[in-house]
């Protein structure tokens, strides 16, 4: 335990007399002594506890073995592993691009007063309410820029500000659904706002996974300090977007979705939480379009209208007809649809320019006048460069300062600056001066010890649907790594839960409503996406695929290793499979001209993510699950994502993985794909999802055994016993057929069971009846599924035994090879036919006159 962090300040024990005595002194123990000048969360000036850290640590009793340390360690290790295991994770982007990160959390809250929370609460509710009457005037009559009160630089240069959404009035009736406020304590013990984030404020998914992780491990302080819940406060963010959107249906049940810029978001994770917990489909811009001004969500179904929409996707990359033209995330013609009244859209587009740091010091004037009050919460002394007066004022203080961009550069809203690193006088519209404060310091649990980090507050307050404003009793907090600067998740900060206590009565409020109606029903039955089902379907390809080249790269090791006289046929045979699954690579010698540079080639290619082996199909594998975070299981998302991992550990740039480390590799790949396996198979709702998931797997499992089947034909591998054993391993059929036929091995019994037997799941007529059933069920219209199942053989796989009865071997090989080539070009155009009409909406002309 590292001891240089903590104090032994002096506390009396009569003042520690309750049963949790022991444990507040030990935890006043362990703290590190407060810092001169700077506020301090847990303790005052003087050492002692404060009154929420008082209580908490009356509930925190002592372990029954080992020391207050020793438990906080464990618990904490614990935090670690649970966010480990339930993927929680968020992008951080670097020169390399994204990677994701596990989420940083920690294992002590921010305790919030009633006090002070009443202050919070109020000053924030004015500045939500100033907020929106602000965007009320800028896209209306703009008196703030008439009388003065808003320089016009600060309006009409930033980007931010949509001059095309000028006088249109939003179909809620508010531009503002949801704002958030980043505070700060300064050492004074007065909160203070730095930030305001009103296009699409992040954080609200972590934050109730950091209430769900922390509070299991204090129940009784959670519960005995009376820690505001925060569930209503959910509950009252999709009551206001449903409450309009219900009109914008017309009366009926309203569709709303929650847009995302996709899995290379830093914040992925959270849009697929939130919107799990919200009961909302998670949507990408390529999942919606507009027709005849209206939102519509492409599903397999056909086009189905959307009414509301909750964006995590900023302003500029919404719509590329009317923004940023090179936008790929969103939907072109959005902005259409927004000023018809087609659509509830929080946030309202055309916020962003409320973020900008340099309106912070116009808005004590601006709130007397649109408000007709005085701002209850402060924000940094701000000094906007573009005032002249200003600019003269601050300048001989510079030094001091922070220096900050006025508008956004890069993806940030405003970015800090040294002051020697910028030419102010150029431009000083484009600079803001704020005043240097330092942050509280809230107490951590860090590598066996007791520490603090700098803190700051993020806060949310949700519109009602009344237009009044809610907010939502907690928040996330972020410590920083090291100085104030650093408090950012990109730049290794972390993040705590935030306790807000109550005097009143503690919520008990649940998700769920009281009763649901038949129409709310019908419309918590999500509808699937285009995307989500081609995800699924490549999700199934890929996983059968990747379980297909493991057995062909692990019999053909083990033949390498053991086998040096194995017969030409099926030598060769194995060489055309490998390279058409792209275990090797085209133009390599096969086993039979140089064993030797074959299986180097093999080895070198296995684990290379930049190949079309084993890797890349595993990182493909991940990268379609990654598309369904809101569908999987952790469980089955865990494997996923620890299959790649493992596996990659093989890759030796510029050397070769040796036979000792690749087949126990293989052999435990091949049991994580049997999990992912059964997990798809038995662990997923039989919606239409699962079934283009099922349909993609049995394609390329058709697809495959068609190919392998009709190679071994080919070569002539069948005419001797290693050849049919070999091919009774790639169809994992060895057991059954050893059971069924002992040590008859000749090939009227070989087709019998990888052919013509439906019971068997691994036999082509097995395959294609299954096929059948599933194409039978998906949408689409009774004449296109018949024609679908026209390219398919009627039953089994298009031969009979009696079709076999007197052929000798050479007329048997020739019927099966005529098949595999049917059934592999049929598989093939069914899996193009099916993207074409379910993924792509090439033709929609029937769907449009549905909706």
């Amino acid at each position: 335990m590292q001891t240089q962090a903590q104090s032994l300040l002096p506390f009396a024990a009569e003042d520690l007399l309750d049963a949790g005595g022991a444990a507040q002194a030990e935890l006043q123990r362990l703290g590190p002594a407060p810092e001169p000048g700077l506020w301090d969360e847990m303790r005052h000036a003087d050492g002692q506890l404060r009154d929420g850290w008082r209580d908490f640590a009356r509930w925190l009793p002592l372990p029954e073995r080992g020391t207050l340390a020793e438990d906080l360690e464990r618990r904490s290790a614990q935090v670690v592993r649970q966010i480990r295991h339930d993927g929680i994770t968020h992008n951080v982007f670097g020169e390399q691009g994204a990677a994701p990160r596990p989420w940083s959390l920690e294992l002590l809250p921010l305790i919030i007063g009633s006090a002070d929370w009443a202050l919070i609460e109020a000053g924030v509710m004015q500045r939500a309410a100033l907020m929106e009457a602000m965007l009320a005037d800028a896209y209306g009559a703009q008196h703030l820029l008439h009388e003065g009160l808003f320089p016009p630089a600060l309006l009409l240069r930033h980007p931010g500000y949509l001059r095309s959404m000028r006088g249109v009035e939003p179909a809620s009736g508010m531009r503002l659904h949801l704002v958030a406020f980043d505070l700060v304590r300064a050492p004074s013990g007065a909160w203070q706002v730095l930030n305001c984030r009103s296009q699409n404020p992040s954080g609200l998914g972590y934050v109730l996974h950091n209430r769900l992780l922390v509070s299991r491990h204090f129940p009784e302080a959670f519960r005995e300090l009376r820690v505001q819940h925060i569930a209503t406060s959910y509950r009252r963010l999709l009551d206001a977007l449903e409450a309009p959107a219900r009109r914008v249906a017309g009366g009926a049940a309203p569709r709303v979705v929650l847009l995302t810029p996709g899995p290379y978001s830093e914040t992925y994770y959270e849009h697929a939480y939130l919107a799990r917990y919200l009961g909302l489909p998670l949507v990408e811009g390529g999942d919606l379009v507009v027709r005849d001004q209206r939102l519509l969500l492409k599903t397999v179904e056909g086009l189905e209208p959307v009414h509301g929409l909750l964006r995590r996707l900023d302003d500029d990359w919404c719509d590329p007809l009317e923004l940023r033209t090179d936008s790929a995330l969103g939907v072109p013609g959005l902005l259409q649809a927004v000023r018809a009244g087609q659509v509830v859209m929080a946030n309202a587009l055309g916020a962003g320019f409320l973020e900008s740091p340099a309106i912070q010091g116009f808005l004590p004037a601006i709130a007397r006048r649109l408000l007709g009050q005085e701002l209850l919460l402060p924000a940094l002394p701000t000094w906007w460069c573009g005032e002249a007066a200003a600019w003269h004022d601050v300048q001989p203080t510079l030094a001091g300062k922070i220096v900050r961009s006025t508008f956004p550069r890069g993806s940030q809203a405003s970015t800090v600056v040294r002051p020697e690193d910028v030419r102010i006088d150029d431009d000083p519209d484009a600079w803001t001066v704020t005043e240097k404060v330092r942050f509280s310091r809230a107490p951590v649990w860090l590598d066996g010890a007791m520490m603090v980090r700098p803190a700051m507050v993020r806060v949310y307050a949700i519109a009602e649907p009344d237009g009044r404003w809610h907010v939502l009793p907690g928040g996330m907090t972020r410590v920083a790594k090291s100085d104030e600067l650093s408090v950012s998740m990109q730049r290794g900060g972390s993040s705590l839960d935030t306790w807000v206590l109550t005097d009143g009565p503690v919520d008990s409020f649940s998700m769920l409503p009281t009763r649901l109606s038949v129409d709310d029903i019908a419309v918590r039955r999500p509808p699937v996406s285009s995307r989500t089902a081609e995800n699924l379907f490549w999700l199934g390809r890929y996983t059968e695929r990747t379980e297909q080249m493991v057995r062909l790269a692990r019999a053909l090791l083990m033949l390498i290793d053991t086998d040096e006289d194995a017969p030409e046929p099926l030598r060769e045979a194995l060489s055309e499979l490998a390279v058409r699954y792209g275990l090797a690579p085209w133009g390599v010698p096969t086993l039979n001209r140089s064993p030797q540079l074959f299986e180097r080639a093999l080895l070198a290619a296995l684990a290379d993510p930049n190949g079309s082996s084993i890797a890349f199909n595993l990182g493909a594998l991940e990268h379609a699950a990654q598309a369904l975070r809101e569908r999987l299981s952790t469980e089955q998302w865990n494997v996923v994502r620890s299959m790649g991992a493992h596996f990659a550990t093989l890759h030796v740039p510029g050397g070769l993985p040796t036979l000792a480390q690749v087949l126990p590799a293989l052999d435990r790949l091949g049991v994580q794909l049997a999990a992912v396996t059964g997990a798809q198979t038995d662990r997923m709702t039989r919606d239409h999802g699962w079934r283009f998931l099922t349909v993609g797997r049995l394609l390329e499992r058709l697809i495959g055994m068609s190919a392998q089947l009709g190679c071994f034909v080919e070569s002539g591998a069948l005419h001797q016993v290693s050849g049919m054993e070999m091919l009774l391993e790639l169809f994992d059929s060895a057991i059954t057929f050893r059971a069924r036929y002992q040590r008859h091995e000749d090939l009227l019994a070989l087709t019998d069971l990888l052919v013509l037997d439906s019971a068997n799941p691994r036999s082509l007529a097995g395959v294609l009846r299954r096929l059948r059933t599933e194409l039978g069920k998906l949408p689409g219209g009774d004449e296109f599924i018949a024609a679908q199942l026209a390219r398919l053989p009627a039953e089994g796989a298009g031969v009979g035994l009696e079709d076999l009865r007197g052929a000798d071997e050479a007329q048997v090989l020739q019927v099966l090879q005529q098949m595999c080539q049917r059934l592999g070009t049929s598989g093939s155009g069914l899996a193009d036919e099916l993207g074409h009409r379910f993924f792509a909406h090439a033709a929609v002309g029937d769907e449009l006159q549905r909706v």
